[in-house]
């Protein structure tokens, strides 16, 4: 019996293994490869929508688009391989516009120096994650709040799911407003989260990927886009010239510490290796419990922290385990072989980028909102009372989708949740790390301030 036990344990531990051999059914890799193709349909976007906004730190959007791809790529890889997870690594949307507006418009360093800082965050980073700080930092965290994390990010993708599906636009007077229900592209949206709702609980296999295809079909036949519009993965001209890789190479390895501060450098690394490693202990830890692989977190979060490293070479942003990464696994991703699929996809766009252009926000909208939906059963795991731990959580759940910011959101719910136990007499429950954490989030928003 304990004979059959272990063999039952290795024969599941070599399926999760892309270098074992494989001992996983046929019905299992269909699985893994259909879930890295939903993964990367419901991140795509990214490479147009990162290089823009690289763009406004200098970096031309060619070369961009190029390291956008390149690093994702490096980084599925890496996570397939040595997370052997199914969590997808892409430039984060948030710590982009850090690395922009923060590190280059506000602190005034240059897209090369910058990208230093990604290099040098990435470093530290590593070093965090190879230790038992990282597992540390997991320990320390309130259940009620990595719970609440989880319906948070749930919400978040519910919100950027009806923007992006044109359900919900911005309004002066309301800050958000319904769209019009003349608006085809509305319909297509609800049509499309409908069926995809309807083939999540007939268990049909590959139910997202299907959605994603009728709705691609659907908003060309209704009109919701023109036969000659970008869709999700970006518009305007980039997305459908040839890459120029001379502009490229002069983005490629570019980083430097020439002409800046050690003062300045040391705030710029601190408050970037901050954002990063809380960022992806809360999305990692979420994104492992929802495919009930929580015992890969180190290994995940040393595979984020090389990729971080390679972001700074390849020219962008820090990657991060992006919330979309909850498509692959609902789509059946339980193994590093949905990364390496979305990975292997990500270097196919390099020459058919303009192909996926056809899928328009209307057909990945609705999997976002679904997704967020299975995100929320997490919310009766939460303790809302006492009010000192129940307070903390629901600014968290609020904050993330409210704010438009999963760092933010996080930040605020853990000092209150410390400021909170210390005002009712608990302090001494709380782990020492934890209020270690809140003084750096808090330090954190000082230097936003500054």
């Amino acid at each position: 019996m304990v004979r059959q036990k272990e063999d039952s344990r290795a024969q599941a531990d070599s399926g999760s293994l892309p270098n074992a051999p494989l001992r996983s059914t046929a019905g299992g890799m269909r699985r893994e490869l259909l879930a890295g193709v939903v993964s990367f349909f419901a991140i795509v976007y990214i490479i147009i929508v990162n290089a823009s906004i690289l763009a406004d730190a200098g970096i031309p959007q060619e070369a961009g688009i190029v390291a956008t791809v390149l690093a994702s790529a490096a980084g599925c890889f890496i996570m397939g391989w040595w997370g052997k997870a199914p969590i997808i690594l892409v430039p984060g949307m948030g710590i982009n516009a850090m690395f922009t507006y923060t590190l280059v418009h506000g602190m005034g360093l240059t897209w090369q120096q910058a990208l230093a800082v990604v290099f040098i965050s990435g470093i530290c980073f590593t070093i965090i994650s190879f230790t038992t700080l990282a597992e540390q930092l997991r320990a320390a965290i309130p259940d009620s709040l990595q719970e609440a994390i989880s319906v948070g990010i749930g919400l978040m993708l519910v919100l950027i799911g009806l923007q992006k599906g044109g359900v919900i636009v911005s309004d002066a007077s309301t800050i958000i407003a319904v769209q019009s229900f003349g608006e085809p592209g509305v319909w297509v949206t609800f049509a499309t989260l409908a069926l995809t709702c309807i083939l999540f609980m007939r268990k049909v296999p590959g139910h997202l990927l299907i959605a994603i295809i009728f709705g691609t079909a659907l908003a060309y036949v209704t009109g919701a886009v023109s036969s000659g519009a970008t869709g999700a993965a970006g518009e305007g001209r980039a997305a459908n010239e040839a890459f120029s890789w001379a502009v490229y190479g002069d983005v490629f390895g570019q980083f430097t510490l020439e002409g800046v501060s050690a003062a300045s450098m040391a705030i710029a690394v601190f408050s970037l290796t901050l954002v990063i490693v809380f960022e992806n202990v809360g999305l990692i830890n979420a994104q492992l419990n929802m495919c009930r692989r929580p015992e890969r977190f180190q290994r995940a979060m040393q595979a984020n922290a090389l990729s971080v490293v390679t972001c700074g070479i390849f020219g962008t942003s820090p990657t991060v385990a992006t919330v979309e990464t909850a498509a692959g696994i609902s789509a059946g991703g339980r193994t590093g072989w949905t990364s390496i699929v979305t990975g292997s996809l990500f270097l196919v766009t390099l020459v058919a980028l303009p192909l996926l252009t056809f899928v328009p926000d209307q057909a990945v909208a609705p999997i976002l909102i679904f997704i967020g939906g299975l995100m929320m059963p997490a919310v009766k795991k939460i303790r809302f009372e006492p009010m000192a731990e129940g307070l903390p959580a629901f600014f968290i759940i609020a904050f993330i989708p409210l704010m438009h910011s999963i760092v933010d959101g996080i930040a605020i719910g853990f000092v209150s949740y410390a400021l909170f136990q210390i005002a009712v007499g608990k302090a001494r429950e709380v782990k020492p790390l934890f209020y270690v954490i809140s003084v750096l989030f808090a330090v954190h928003f000082v230097l936003q301030a500054l």
